[in-house]
């Protein structure tokens, strides 16, 4: 249930459109259903400006079905991060407009592409290897209203990569920066901007990188200020905050 939807719907109300018990049963579901097996947060989107979101792992097919069945019926964008194909095709018989982002690993269900902000959030990935990551931010930040430009492969290793793109670095309000290995490449980038660095740590690397951690910690301890950070592989968070920075100011 989103702010527009409940205030649509008290519109309705004071001008006799809809009954007050019809009104009564399009919010009965809030603030959350039970499902026995979730229960189902319609209040998310008027608390945090996004709805609740399906993190896939650990869950069956069926259930984040059931889940998004829920979720669309209060006229939301649905997304499922870090799920299979196999979900896809489950909910695809419902949703024949689902689309699945296959780099991502992620699943949408789009109620609304109206964008929130004409303020852009910059991608920058450090490799190749960082792109799944990097591109469930991307679609959390735009089905969260938030334009999205990509720099993509830019990482230490030939920092002349990321100086071509000077333009687009400085230009964005807020940069999510995803690199895994020595996780050096957010420090860089806020080295020269002005603008909010949000850092994404991957679990891309060999052996001492220890599934990102390492990343992590070079993150956290960053000597270029202006840098949040968040978790390994967490690239819903990242997208999250940066829409939340942009269009919440």
């Amino acid at each position: 249930m989103t702010p527009e939807r409940i205030r649509n719907l008290l519109d309705a109300v004071s001008t006799g459109t809809i009954s007050v018990d019809k009104a009564m049963e399009e919010l009965r579901l809030l603030p959350f259903e039970d499902l026995g097996f979730a229960k189902v947060d319609h209040h998310r989107a008027l608390r945090r400006g996004f709805p609740e979101v399906i993190f896939g792992p650990g869950k069956t097919p069926e259930q984040i079905r059931a889940i998004a069945t829920r979720l669309s019926r209060q006229a939301v964008n649905v997304l499922v991060t870090k799920t299979t194909r196999q979900a896809f095709d489950e909910l695809r018989v419902e949703f024949p407009t689902a689309t699945w982002h296959e780099t991502a690993k992620a699943i949408a269900i789009e109620a609304s592409a109206t964008p929130k902000t004409e303020a852009k959030v910059a991608i920058v990935s450090a490799g190749t290897a960082d792109l799944p990551i990097a591109e469930e931010a991307a679609l959390t930040a735009t089905l969260s209203g938030v334009p999205v430009e990509r720099v993509y492969d830019v990482g230490v290793a030939g920092l002349h990569r990321l100086t071509a793109h000077r333009d687009v670095l400085s230009s964005a309000r807020v940069l999510i920066v995803v690199a895994g290995m020595e996780g050096a490449l957010p420090s860089v980038v806020a080295g020269l901007v002005g603008s909010i660095v949000i850092a994404v740590p991957t679990s891309v690397g060999y052996g001492a990188s220890f599934g990102g951690l390492a990343a992590l910690l070079g993150m956290l301890t960053s000597c270029a200020p202006g840098i949040a950070v968040v978790n390994i592989d967490n690239g819903f968070g990242a997208g999250y905050l940066a829409a939340l920075f942009l269009t919440s100011c």
